[in-house]
């Protein structure tokens, strides 16, 4: 999963200088354009634009958005648009929740709970999608299951020897200085308790403390160092708990060679012809687990009950495959879960996970090539390690070219890298991976406000926010242009967005700055308006890509 720790953004935004406006659809409105001059804004962001950031206009609320509300007001209006069906080949999904629970996918044909396949399809009371999981959720990292079941041949064991060690040192590491940082902050607030003589303090009380006593001294330096950062201990030791309950997760199932996150399942998911396996219930396994809900709210949480938020897109109904435990993905449920999606009616199929090592990387790609044969959609995350994925030796999985120098083999593949709402040099998130030739485009990604299990909403951030932001335009372009290919649409969305005329710094090259095109294929940030606007030329042959 590609999720980075949840994140409030409250930075200064510029105000550009041009506003355009166009009243309907049709081959004459003109697209959005970012001008060249800005000027930085005045005045701290609001709590809309925080929570909706990324359905809002660069041009119009000088925010970096997707102009989803602007195409929604100017061109889609009272329109009714088709039903598409988006697969969130996920974690699972609170399928209870009330901002989805609407939107939902339905097989029709399927009796729910009799322990039937009343349609025929391979797969029993799949009302709502499917579980390939069953009832397992903890998972070992693929590096980690190649070691422990002597996967692949002696260069995959070496490479996968070599990043395991690397990660497990790493892990230990910052565990045990986690868990040093938890016991430093826990005396030091003891110590300002006694010297108090109170139990409650606030952080000014800490900076009108004073001793002679050279280790009071440090302590009391080491707090107001602490307090400078967080605004309280609390905040940070809640941090601090959270990163330890992390790494020692990883201790404990991903990097752990004699777990078997498997066994549940009862499947050899090294091999494909072993099924049927799993069940026909794809939620949630784990009330804190949020990542495919989150996910799919962004994509199409429902924009008329007046509760929640708003996806990107109507007429969308969400169909929930549970494939990605916590740990790596199997090769065969993803192979196995893009078929079903593909052939349960699903047009797009949001792909926000993935991984370093694939020992049957080729059961996906021809599940994409097969995918690509139906004409579906695959949007996937670009990932989260701050990379550039055009180096050969920055392995992730899947992906549309099988490290032929960005030759792809299909043409239904969109790969998403993730920015912030500050328009500028630091727009690109900095956990981002990026490349000319195999990240396609750049959509919102940072601090994005969607749907939690049992009915919640937080803030979440990584590729895989920007995945779905993205996986919504193209749900709305189908919607309103059914007749479209997928390769149509992945160019349409690539063509549409707007081109930044501003050089960006990267988090692993901050020695020097780039053109959004010398980091992605496309060289733009995806525009739901603009998308709109040149699909309909296309859909009426105005204009041929």
């Amino acid at each position: 999963m590609f999720t980075q720790k949840k994140s409030l953004v409250g930075a200064m935004l510029p105000i550009l200088l041009i506003s355009l406006s166009c009243s309907s659809i049709s081959p004459t409105s003109k697209t959005l354009k970012a001008p060249n001059e800005l000027l930085v804004k005045k005045g701290e962001i609001t709590d809309y634009e925080r929570f909706n950031w990324q359905h809002l206009d660069l041009l119009k609320d000088t925010i970096p958005g997707m102009s989803v509300e602007r195409a929604y007001n100017e061109l889609i209006r009272k329109k009714k648009g088709k039903p598409v069906t988006v697969a969130v080949l996920d974690a699972g999904i609170d399928l209870e929740h009330e901002d989805l629970a609407p939107v939902l996918w339905v097989n029709p044909k399927e009796i729910a709970a009799n322990g039937k396949d009343d349609d025929g399809n391979g797969f029993v009371d799949d009302v709502h999608g499917y579980n390939f999981l069953g009832d397992s959720y903890h998972e070992r990292l693929e590096y980690t299951r190649i070691l422990s079941l002597g996967l692949g041949d002696e260069y995959l064991q070496v490479m996968a020897r070599i990043k395991f060690e690397e990660d497990a040192q790493e892990s230990l590491t910052y565990l045990a200085q986690i868990q040093e940082l938890k016991s430093t902050i826990s005396m030091a607030d003891l110590t300002a308790k006694h010297l108090l003589g109170k139990q409650a303090y606030e952080a000014e009380d800490i900076y009108k403390l004073k001793s002679d006593d050279e280790d009071i001294q440090e302590i009391l330096g080491f707090l107001r160092s602490v307090l400078s950062m967080s605004g309280s201990l609390e905040a940070i030791m809640e941090d601090l708990e959270e990163a330890e309950k992390h790494y020692g997760t990883k201790a404990k199932y991903h990097l752990n060679l004699e777990f078997d996150g498997r066994k549940p399942v009862g499947d050899n998911p090294y091999d494909l012809k072993d099924f049927p396996y799993g069940n026909g219930n794809p939620n949630i396994m784990d009330v804190e687990e949020s990542h495919g809900t989150h996910v799919a709210g962004i994509i199409a949480a429902d924009r008329n009950n007046e509760i929640g938020i708003r996806g990107v897109a109507n007429n969308v109904s969400i169909m929930s495959i549970r494939a990605v435990p916590d740990g790596d993905e199997y090769d065969k449920d993803i192979a196995l879960g893009i078929r079903y999606a593909v052939d349960n009616g699903a047009k797009i199929i949001n792909a926000s996970f993935g991984k370093s090592f694939s020992p049957n990387a080729e059961w996906v790609y021809e599940a994409l090539e097969y995918a690509a044969s139906k004409n579906v959609l695959i949007v996937h995350a670009a990932g989260n390690d701050g990379m550039d994925l055009d180096n050969p030796e920055n392995h992730n999985f899947p992906n549309d070219h099988k490290f032929q120098n960005g030759r792809e083999f299909v043409d239904n593949v969109i790969t998403v890298g993730a920015i912030s709402m500050e328009y500028g040099p630091d727009m690109v998130a900095s956990f981002s991976n990026f490349g000319a030739k195999n990240v396609d485009v750049f959509a919102p990604g940072v601090g994005i406000f969607s749907t939690m299990p049992e009915s919640d909403y937080d803030f979440q951030s990584g590729t895989s926010m920007a995945a779905p932001a993205v996986a919504g335009v193209a749900a709305l372009i189908w919607s309103y242009n059914p007749n479209l290919t997928a390769a149509q649409v992945k160019k349409i969305i690539m063509e549409s967005g707007l081109d930044i005329p501003v050089r960006l710094r990267l988090m692993n090259n901050p020695s020097r700055t780039f053109a959004l095109g010398e980091i992605s294929k496309s060289g733009k940030i995806v525009n739901a308006y603009n998308a709109l606007i040149l699909a309909r030329q296309v859909a009426k042959g105005k204009i041929k890509l």
